[in-house]
């Protein structure tokens, strides 16, 4: 059987130094503050909204809530944003995604002042990440690679299959993976011969989300494979990921869901805010 990677022991790890530099920016007059933008009504984003305040309030970093309604025109959010740019006093700017269909998501994005864009989804963050130099990374992304720092897991040399071509997840932790010397390549609906893909990957990382479109089994992994389950989802009454527990019979280290990845977006988030914290103060972590 696979060993199970510990998001939440990680999280923890991450959350502990995260509150040291909290700590240390307020010592120097610095308070670092997070403001979040939730559109409309959607249950889901509320609970990750909140989930997200309560995980910063934990940390001392301080919230602004934000929560207009599913009415809300697209100028109006943009000029919020704007407001939120200008204000000092506010470090880090997270737009919860996905906004209502009469909404441009990415004009929106691109408002954000690339120094506050703690989700790291600016064009201009974007760029830093393809050329290695970003300070701001995408979450999800960033704390995978998190997971495989703390357990020593070297992807250099590896072939890593990412089932997952979005802004969020796949594209950046491709170029992550790509600065840690893996040979990465990136699946998604139209790929030709998945399977025959993932049986040759040293690294899987999946992120579809959805059992009936993809689920990933024991006879798609090879021996000793390390499973990267990004995905969260409902499946016969039960949160899982896209991962069957089959999987953990061939991988040599795998995350359970919950309790893997999930737990590390939102440590990464605090992370980012106390690192755009320092930022706006000319310092570095």
């Amino acid at each position: 059987m696979g060993q199970l990677i510990d998001g939440i022991a990680v999280a923890s790890h991450v959350k502990s130094n995260v509150r040291k530099a909290v700590d240390e920016l307020k010592s120097q007059g610095v308070n670092p503050c997070l403001a979040t933008i939730l559109v409309g009504d959607d249950r889901a984003s509320a609970t990750y909204v909140n989930n997200k305040q309560k995980a910063a309030a934990e940390v001392g970093i301080a919230t602004r809530d934000y929560r207009p309604p599913s009415s809300f025109k697209q100028e109006e959010l943009v000029e919020l944003v704007k407001l939120l740019n200008s204000d000092p006093s506010v470090h880090g700017i997270l737009v919860q995604l996905p906004l209502p269909s009469h909404i441009d998501e990415f004009a929106v994005i691109n408002t954000l002042n690339p120094m506050k864009d703690v989700d790291g989804l600016t064009p201009f963050n974007s760029g830093m990440l393809v050329n290695g130099k970003a300070f701001l990374k995408p979450c999800t992304p960033s704390g995978i690679i998190e997971l495989l720092d703390f357990y020593s897991i070297d992807v250099a040399g590896m072939d890593a299959v990412i089932v997952n071509r979005s802004n969020l997840v796949g594209k950046p932790l491709a170029f992550l993976l790509l600065q840690r010397n893996a040979t990465v390549t990136v699946c998604h609906s139209m790929t030709k011969s998945l399977t025959e893909k993932l049986r040759t990957a040293d690294l899987i990382v999946t992120a579809v989300g959805n059992r009936q479109k993809f689920t990933l089994t024991g006879d798609m992994v090879k021996d000793g494979a390390v499973v990267i389950d990004v995905a969260t989802t409902r499946h016969m009454d039960k949160l899982t990921g896209d991962a069957d527990l089959s999987v953990r019979q061939k991988a040599s280290w795998v995350t359970p869901v919950p309790g893997g990845v999930g737990p590390m977006t939102i440590a990464m988030l605090l992370k980012n805010t106390v690192t755009a914290a320092s930022i706006s103060k000319g310092m570095t972590e």
